[in-house]
């Protein structure tokens, strides 16, 4: 084809809402060299059958963050592009059978009101004022949001469309991408209809994600973890009553949520649309003998109402109107779930220039502000505001297709659920086990997942409840909370030790290795035999992630961060690393494995099982033997007490931990750890850590070299914000406790003005105080001033404290 573009800056696979959100938004902001490419025409995969209904409600906050600025985006796009769209904003009301969901309601209402939102928590009364259909009698309650409503997903995509082709963007239709090739730094994109040449390539394929994504592979790439499952929902035929009403009044009825029972329950025109998420779900195309389809465009699968049969009956109840009209349409249709059923809309793991933007569950809703965060990461290499919960990045390598699978049905399934601070989900587990994990276990360790990783959350005795409907409250004083409290103290008297596999390491050794870290880091590194802190900035001087450094020899670092960070940590080392470079990079993660000793008792401990020189100091290294055995010992410890880090193999492991169990430590988990932690003012990756603050405001000036000579990343940025003033801190808060910790992001209010937010919190059994940490305008940072945080809907006094520790301030008993 002649006009047939042959180069283009980035080119998009997919044309759904988000695919073409993200060509609108690319275009909006200068990039107009930009190929949307659509194997049928816009709307095809999941888009054309979408409910489109477009709540702000999120508990998750990057999700809530996308969901708001796409729905504000909708209230003015038909005027803005001059295509008009049926847009409904009804409000919806969610209602709750349990004081548990009023909780969830009232924290979401407190992270909505910061944003800039008003939810409103509702009586039953108010409920029925709002929605005179509705039986309330048995509800506990509910909640309101004015801005919800719904959309009609055809028009909002073909909006965006013209919205991107006015400023400049192309879409190709009826163009299936056929195959991805690589040329020097350029993407070859092949079709039908010719090869385009890209500088970047985006995954926007919708439940052909996974299909998609194997044309990468030969490019770093990896199965896409995701599965397609079948969403059906009903349209009845016309309701007297309800148009009647509706014609009085002059609009429709709230949309309305029974997120219990687990089901949305609309107006549609004079009728109504009921779309349940059952807990007998159904996944599609995920045995051979049901292979997904060369093209399913404007397809849907065969009724199945049998499946929904409890949800109609239940909603009938609570909505007596839906049984007076028969069924008008059913509409069953393929959308795609990521194992915890947020999208992936980021980098591509592994694949340079390559983005991913796929796997919405609630694309309609998303669709505006995923193309915003992608236009952000395409243009810039970062996002405004930290996405990391829908980086596809936080999937490693265990979600194999029995792991993606199992997760997808019961992420389904659960669709409204609460995520409860100590509930761990079932399905899709044991995907990595620890060298001691059947010890662990034995010995009572109640787990919980970490990048698949399983570790001990506490350790049970005898007698204690460890149902999983045990975990199902806010409430901080569940069976668990005494063992924690006696784990805490049986680290601060004596000596315990955390069985912690996973950690993601690297080896960096060379020449040019310390020349080259000393360039990507924002402070110093340690002399050769010791242990430190490391930070990295993106441009802005924004926190990119942690790292504790081991320097072995004078080019030989070992450098050890979260498990979650294993893929985005080693692609930002990787993305840094010179073409000609003369030291290596090795990815050491699954080869070691690692016990945490720590506690005043610890040399003691230690000192029966090796003949290591435990007279070294804080942040020393060393090598030695345990029963026989090579080990790296750290004299490091994130619980802030006098302790070791002990690095081994896989399999000298179970033989160092009995010798370590024998020696008299106390096995302890991973809330207690958090609890340690958080007395300490340690912070935590993604939480204290993340792209939303920058170093100086995260309080880590003292990991800063403005003077070396080295131009790391965000110096500049770092410089100008110290000359400036930053504009919030880092504080540490004691709060009057309550039996609930406050929840990330919790608001926290001076007067009647929202200042800052929770990042962390727990209580501490050493200290005896519910301490939070998190983030406060720079003019309330100072000791003893007042505050309050929102936690579930009520507010609890909290005192600044110094920026110090709250425990063992001057590190008396770590350097003992």
């Amino acid at each position: 084809m002649a006009d047939f573009p042959t180069t283009a800056r980035v080119v998009i696979i997919g044309g759904g809402v988000v695919g073409t959100s993200t060509l609108f938004h690319l275009a909006r902001a200068g990039w107009s060299d930009c190929v949307l490419l659509e194997k049928n025409e816009l709307t095809a995969g999941s888009t054309w059958h979408a409910a489109g209904n477009c709540p702000n409600f999120a508990p998750n906050w990057a999700v809530m963050n996308m969901q708001r600025y796409g729905l504000e985006l909708y209230r003015s796009l038909a005027d803005e592009v001059d295509y008009p769209m049926n847009y409904h904003v009804t409000g919806s009301l969610r209602l709750a059978h349990s004081k548990e969901r009023m909780q969830e309601f009232a924290k979401v209402s407190g992270q909505a009101r910061y944003q800039g939102l008003e939810m409103d928590i509702l009586t039953n009364a108010e409920i029925k004022e709002r929605h005179p259909f509705l039986e309330t009698h048995d509800l506990a309650g509910g909640m309101w949001d004015a801005l919800d409503g719904d959309i009609d997903p055809a028009q909002l995509t073909q909006a965006l469309a013209k919205g991107a082709r006015s400023a400049g963007g192309r879409i190709e239709r009826f163009c299936p991408v056929t195959g991805i090739d690589r040329d020097g730094d350029e993407w070859i994109v092949k079709t039908d209809k010719g090869e385009i040449r890209a500088e970047f390539v985006v995954n926007c394929a919708g439940y052909y994600a996974q299909r998609v994504g194997e044309m990468f592979k030969p490019f770093g790439g990896r199965t896409v973890p995701m599965v397609v499952m079948s969403h059906q929902y009903f349209l009845t035929e016309p309701i007297a009553e309800l148009e009647a009403w509706t014609k009085e009044v002059g609009h429709k009825v709230p949309l309305v949520r029974d997120v219990d029972i687990s089901y949305y329950l609309r107006q549609d025109k004079n009728g109504l649309n009921l779309g349940p998420y059952e807990r007998n779900c159904k996944a599609h195309w995920v045995t051979p003998d049901d292979p997904m389809p060369d093209d399913f465009s404007f397809q849907l699968y065969p009724d199945d109402l049998d499946r929904l049969e409890f949800y109609i009956e239940d909603a009938m109840a609570r909505l007596p109107l839906l049984g007076e009209a028969g069924i008008g349409r059913n509409i069953n249709g393929p959308i795609p779930y990521a194992p915890d059923g947020l999208p992936m809309a980021g980098p591509m793991p592994g694949v340079k220039n390559a983005f991913e933007a796929h796997s919405f569950t609630f694309g309609i809703a998303q669709g505006g502000g995923a193309g915003k965060v992608m236009a952000e990461w395409i243009m810039h290499g970062e996002t405004e505001l930290d996405m990391w919960s829908v980086d596809p990045r936080r999937y490693t390598d265990y979600t194999d297709h029995d792991h993606c699978l199992a997760k997808a049905m019961e992420t389904y399934g659960h669709e409204y659920a609460m995520h409860f601070p100590h509930h761990e989900w079932p399905a899709g587990r044991d995907k990595k086990l620890s060298p001691v994990d059947e010890k662990v276990r034995a010995m009572g360790g109640q787990m919980g997942a970490y990048n698949g990783w399983e570790r001990a959350n506490w350790f049970a005795k005898n007698g204690d409840d460890t149902s999983e409907g045990s975990t199902q409250t806010w409430a901080r004083n569940g069976p668990w909370e005494q063992r924690v409290r006696e784990e805490c103290e049986a680290v601060r008297d004596n000596v315990g030790v955390l069985d912690l596999p996973g950690f993601s390491r690297f080896k960096v050794q060379g020449p040019g290795a310390d020349d080259w870290l000393r360039g990507l880091v924002a402070g110093a590194l340690p002399k050769i035999g010791r242990v430190g802190l490391i930070y990295f900035a993106d441009n802005r001087g924004r926190i990119v992630t942690e790292m504790s450094v081991t320097r072995e020899a004078a080019d030989l670092f070992v450098l050890v961060t979260a498990a979650s960070a294993h893929w985005h940590d080693r692609e930002w080392l990787e993305r840094y690393m010179p073409e000609d470079a003369s030291f290596t990079l090795v990815d050491w993660t699954t080869d070691m494995s690692t016990l945490i000793v720590t506690g005043p008792a610890t040399r003691d401990c230690l000192g029966k099982i090796c003949e290591a020189d435990l007279s070294l100091p804080w942040l020393s290294f060393q090598e030695s033997e345990i029963v026989g055995a090579w080990v790296a010992l750290l004299r490091v410890s994130f619980a802030g007490e006098l302790g070791w880090e002990i690095h081994a193999e896989n399999a000298s492991m179970p033989a160092i931990y009995d010798a370590v169990l024998d020696a008299g430590a106390k096995p302890f988990g991973m809330y207690a750890l958090n609890s340690l932690r958080i007395e300490k003012g340690y912070r935590a990756w993604k939480g204290d850590l993340s792209t939303d603050y920058s170093l100086l405001e995260g309080g880590l000036d003292r990991f800063i070299r403005f003077d070396k000579p080295q131009d790391f990343p965000g110096k500049a940025a770092l410089l100008a914000e110290k000359q400036q003033g930053r504009k919030k801190g880092f504080v540490t808060l004691v709060m009057d406790a309550g039996d609930t910790d406050a929840p990330y992001m919790a608001p926290i209010w001076h007067g009647d003005e929202i200042v800052g937010e929770v990042t962390s919190c727990a209580m501490g059994y050493r200290t005896n105080k519910c301490i939070a940490l998190g983030m406060v305008r720079a003019n309330l940072l100072a000791v003893g001033t007042q505050l309050e945080v929102d936690v579930y809907g009520k507010r609890h006094k909290a005192v600044v404290q110094e920026d110090a520790p709250l425990w063992d301030p001057n590190n008396e008993r770590i350097r003992a």
